[in-house]
C-alpha cells in the first residue's frame, strides 16, 4: 500500500520548500521494536519522511504504523526490488557510516555503479545517492554530478560520524557537523536536484544546513539511540522548530536602507 496523495505532496513541498526532514533508524538495524519507536516518533515529531533498513517485512510493518513516506537504505540493488514491492516510496544508495568502522570503504566507481544498476531495475522510483566523505570536496562535487547525469533525483551528503570534534557543547556540534556541511554547501550549487544534509546533525547545525543550500537534513543516532519514546518525538520537534527558524529569519530579515 503506498502513501496518501497528500503525504506525497507534502514530501514534494517541504523538498521544494528547503525544510524536509528525514529521520533515519539505521540500515542494519533490523529490530521491528526498535524501528517502530522511531517511525511513530518521527510521524508524532513532525517529521517528513522515514529511512529505514531495505527489509519487505520492515517496510510493511512501517507502512502499518505511519503515513509518512518511507525510504529504504541499502548498498545491494537487488534489495530495494521486494523493499518496493512491499511499499517503499524512496530508495537510497547510503548509510555508509555504518560500513566504515568495519573498514569498508566506498569509492566513487563503485558508488557511481551501484546508481546506475538501482537506476536499470527501478526507472521509475525516487532514487537518492549519498556521497561518500571520504572524497576530496572537489571530487564529491564531481562525482554528485555523475550520479544525477546517472539518474540520481537526490544526493545526499555525510561525514559527521567521523569526524572528530575538539570541543564540546555548541561549538563541538558544528565541527562535528562541519564535514557534511561544507559537502552541502559545495555540491548543492552544480546540481540541479535536491541535497539532503545527514550524518552529524543536530538542532543547533539543521539551520546551517538548510542555509548552505541543502532541501533538507537527515538524522539518525540523535534519534535511534535513545531509549524512551517520549525523548525521540521531543529530538525529532526541536530538529522541525530549527529548521523552520531559517524561513523565519528569512522572512523577517530587513534590507538596509
Amino acid at each position: 500500500m503506498a502513501i496518501s496523495n497528500l503525504q506525497w505532496d507534502r514530501f514534494h513541498a517541504a523538498i521544494a520548500n528547503a525544510s524536509a526532514l528525514k529521520i533515519i533508524s539505521g540500515l542494519t538495524n533490523l529490530n521491528p521494536h526498535s524501528v517502530a519507536n522511531v517511525v511513530k516518533a518521527a510521524e508524532q515529531g513532525g517529521a517528513t519522511f522515514v529511512d529505514i533498513a531495505a527489509d519487505a517485512d520492515l517496510v510493511r510493518l512501517v507502512r502499518g504504523l505511519i503515513d509518512l513516506p518511507i525510504c529504504v537504505s541499502a548498498v545491494e540493488p537487488t534489495q530495494f526490488v521486494s523493499a518496493v514491492e512491499a511499499g517503499a516510496d524512496l530508495i537510497e544508495i547510503g548509510n555508509f557510516d555504518t560500513f566504515y568502522t568495519q573498514g569498508r570503504i566506498f569509492e566513487a566507481a563503485e558508488v557511481l555503479t551501484l546508481t546506475k544498476a538501482t537506476r536499470a531495475l527501478l526507472p521509475e522510483v525516487t532514487l537518492s545517492v549519498t556521497v561518500p566523505h571520504i572524497l576530496a570536496l572537489d571530487e564529491q562535487v564531481t562525482l554528485a554530478e555523475a550520479l544525477v547525469e546517472a539518474g540520481a533525483d537526490i544526493i545526499q551528503t555525510e561525514g559527521g560520524t567521523s569526524s572528530s570534534p575538539q570541543h564540546s557543547g555548541v561549538l563541538g556540534l558544528i565541527e562535528k557537523a562541519s564535514p557534511t556541511l561544507a559537502a552541502a554547501h559545495a555540491i548543492s550549487r552544480a546540481v540541479n536536484v535536491p541535497v539532503l544534509c545527514a550524518s552529524g546533525i543536530s538542532d543547533v547545525t539543521a539551520p546551517m544546513a538548510i542555509a548552505a543550500g541543502a532541501a533538507g537534513v537527515g538524522v539518525g543516532s540523535a534519534v535511534h539511540k535513545l531509549n524512551d519514546p517520549l525523548a525521540m518525538v521531543a529530538v525529532v520537534r526541536s530538529l522541525v522548530e530549527s529548521i523552520a527558524t531559517v524561513k523565519t529569519a528569512t522572512k523577517t530579515a530587513k534590507v538596509p536602507g
